[in-house]
């Protein structure tokens, strides 16, 4: 609800508006923005006795004209309102000028000038001790008439079958208003019965005393003076000594019935306000069956208060089932709940609304309704799909500029790892990318997921190794307010965010024992639980994973699941070392060199020959991104046209692994190489892993030499079956 309130805040008129605000019989107030109360009218002032001074700020939270209980939880809404600018509502007890508490609904709404801008609060306390106190009475009348047989000599009764005698207890004769000298009659009861029920108690009593089953019923009874009251009657046919006997209680449940009445005729009332709101409400019961919709709902759908309440065509066919389920999971227990979902208005659009669940409890907790408001939130997913996109175009623009640009060379080994990116890069197969630190593994990740269906969405990155352990559970997977110290807020994990997208685990294999359980859960169910949570959450997320370990050698150590390793290599690439793909170091070098030398403001015509050598030689350990920081120094330290680099930047290499691997493998050499890979082979008894393996013998990683055994040509479980 908004208001122009440019007219309503000339001065001259200000008398006047609070002349007629005094005039209304309800308490109206004002406040300001941020909550503070600007106006109270009379009616506010002579009900709690305060002066206007001692009410407006925050000076009605001062002393006890809130109850104690009360303020609190009062206070608690109220900030939540003005923080989201919406109309609200509270109850609470507000002391009266005499020290007696009353019950009262506290109402606010905002008040906007032609901006959309807060700048003033209405605000309406109304009256409704009378209404809990009959909701009070109300349910200890059906605690009455849920114990009326147990309390049969209240109002009890005899009647006999028979011979038609009728027994009244004194209590049944002062409930009925009969003279306790009367002889009590069926007749006599007839005659006081409400003409409109008489041939409904007719019929009750004939059939009960033909067929001899149970009564109960009720009616309404004349009394002298011309008043009404409901009865309730009660009985079951006993037989004794030959005859059968009903014997029975009566119960007085005029006061009950009214205030019944009196209730419905406020919830029509309220109903008729609750209309008025421009929001989608909707009642449920504890079992999630739809009691009430208001206006709003039937208006922005169109549909009847049957269809609305089938939801197959209010809501759009992609969200009802999920919507469904998530409401279904909601109702089992006891706190608030949100979705979010298309609903269809009239003209056939679908808009995007937040649903929000709010449980209602008794005064012995249990959940008596569940209130669904439906806020309109469609601008604001557009402009969130708006930002992902510019995001995902930023990003890709940024790997176009950079990263991706970085798989540079022509070299057979780099052929083969893009050959197979191309190959996995439009399925939906989760990939394993192992190879040496350095090497480039993580641009071999955005390359698959820029190739992928996929492209248009999120490309998230984990450094498993870079998280603790404590917390990569929460960093994968969120966490809820509270799930542990310093949790002071919802927090969506790496997984969520990747959600249509592809999520990269690089270093995998440091993930701690639980949380590799917590990974085969997504991989295998497509679902996870934030840390804190107890609902399960699905997503549509495909899995690219790289380690430098050796993960088969961490199966075998028990330090790596074994279901998990196979889940993850469904797809594997191995990323060759840059002393594999010697060809390719020029190319790298020209490119990082030019590249820097942009960044940093420089001319650069040449590469020394010297330089380019040198850098062909050195077998790299760290592999392209040490190639990257030389080159970068070099630059740095550059004062002519012509890059050098200086031969001490490079780390000493054992003289074995460098000839082994860097040297160019001209026909000598690769037989030369292919002998020493074979005598290391021999002597292991073809075992290429551990200390005493092939791999430590010569120097070098255990993927390096698998790759040049595989380049060699060299079968090595021949030297197993030797052994």
């Amino acid at each position: 609800m908004t208001h122009d309130v440019h007219a309503a805040q000339a001065p001259a008129e200000a008398p006047d508006r609070q002349l007629a605000v005094d005039t209304i019989p309800a308490q109206v107030w004002i406040a300001a923005p941020d909550g503070a109360i600007t106006f109270v009218n009379k009616q506010w002032l002579d009900y709690t006795g305060l002066t206007s001074p001692q009410t407006l700020g925050w000076g009605w939270t001062a002393g006890d004209v809130v109850h104690p209980a009360d303020l609190p939880g009062l206070l608690d809404i109220w900030r939540e309102v003005f923080a989201a600018q919406q109309p609200g509502e509270a109850e609470a007890r507000v002391r009266r000028f005499d020290g007696t508490y009353r019950w009262f609904l506290i109402r606010a709404v905002p008040c906007r000038d032609r901006d959309g801008t807060v700048v003033e609060w209405y605000g309406t306390n109304t009256d409704i001790d009378d209404r809990k106190r009959a909701e009070q009475q109300l349910r200890r009348s059906e605690s009455y008439l849920a114990e009326a047989q147990t309390l049969s000599r209240t109002g009890s009764f005899g009647w006999n079958v028979y011979t038609g005698a009728l027994f009244w207890s004194k209590e049944t004769f002062a409930i009925l208003e009969y003279d306790p000298t009367v002889v009590p009659t069926l007749d006599l009861v007839y005659q006081r019965v409400h003409p409109d029920d008489l041939s409904y108690v007719r019929q009750v009593v004939d059939r009960a005393s033909h067929e001899l089953t149970d009564l109960d019923f009720e009616h309404r009874l004349l009394v002298p003076g011309g008043a009404i009251k409901h009865l309730h009657c009660r009985a079951h046919p006993v037989a004794h000594d030959g005859t059968v006997e009903f014997v029975g209680a009566v119960s007085d449940v005029t006061e009950a019935r009214q205030a019944g009445e009196k209730i419905r005729r406020s919830e029509r009332a309220y109903r008729q306000i609750v209309d008025a709101i421009p929001l989608l409400i909707t009642a449920l019961s504890p079992r999630g069956r739809v009691l009430y919709v208001n206006q709003s709902v039937l208006e922005y759908s169109g549909l009847s208060f049957k269809e609305v309440v089938d939801g197959s065509r209010l809501f759009h066919p992609e969200d009802f089932r999920r919507l469904k389920e998530e409401r279904q999971r909601g109702l089992r227990g006891s706190r608030p709940f949100e979705s979010e979902a298309r609903a269809r208005r009239h003209d056939g659009v679908y808009r995007w609304f937040l649903i929000y669940n709010r449980p209602v409890q008794n005064e012995q907790g249990r959940i008596v309704r569940w209130y669904v408001t439906g806020t309109d939130i469609d601008d604001r997913k557009r402009d969130e799909e708006r930002i992902r996109n510019e995001n995902v175009m930023l990003r890709e623009e940024v790997d176009r500029a950079s990263m991706f640009e970085e798989i540079v060379g022509t070299s057979a080994v780099l052929k083969a790892v893009l050959r197979q990116v191309a190959q996995v890069a439009p399925t939906e197969s989760t990939v394993l990318i192992t190879g040496e630190t350095g090497t480039g593994k993580e641009l071999i990740a955005r390359a698959i997921h820029r190739r992928s269906t996929r492209t248009a969405r999120a490309f998230v990155t984990v450094n498993c190794a870079a998280v603790p352990a404590s917390l990569i559970a929460s960093e994968l997977f969120g966490h809820e307010r509270g799930a542990f110290t310093g949790a002071l807020q919802r927090r969506q994990g790496k997984f969520e965010l990747a959600d249509g997208g592809t999520i990269f685990l690089d270093e995998v294999g440091e993930l701690p024992a639980d949380t590799q359980m917590a990974l085969l859960r997504v991989l295998q169910e497509r679902e996870f639980e934030r840390v804190g949570g107890d609902r399960p959450i699905r997503v549509d997320v495909r899995v690219i994973a790289a380690t430098n370990r050796d993960l088969q050698a961490a199966v075998a150590d028990r330090s790596f699941r074994s279901d998990l390793f196979y889940r993850l290599n469904v797809f594997p690439i191995e990323m060759p070392a840059l002393r594999e793909r010697a060809s390719d170091v020029p190319l790298l070098v020209e490119y990082f060199a030019h590249r820097f030398a942009k960044r940093a403001g420089k001319t650069l015509k040449t590469i020394g020959k010297k330089t380019l050598a040198l850098l062909q030689a050195y077998p790299w350990p760290g592999n392209i991104r040490e190639l990257q920081n030389v080159i970068e120094r070099a630059v740095i330290v550059l004062e002519a046209d012509t890059l050098v680099v200086d031969e001490r930047w490079l780390l000493k290499q054992p003289p074995i692994a460098a000839a082994s691997v860097t040297a160019p493998l001209d026909d000598d050499l690769v037989a030369h190489e292919r002998a020493r890979v074979e005598a290391a082979l021999v002597e292991t008894a073809g075992r290429i892993a551990g200390r005493s393996g092939a791999a430590a013998r010569l120097g070098i990683p255990r993927s390096t030499l698998e790759s040049r055994i595989r380049s060699l040509g060299i079968d090595k479980h021949r030297f197993k079956a030797r052994t």
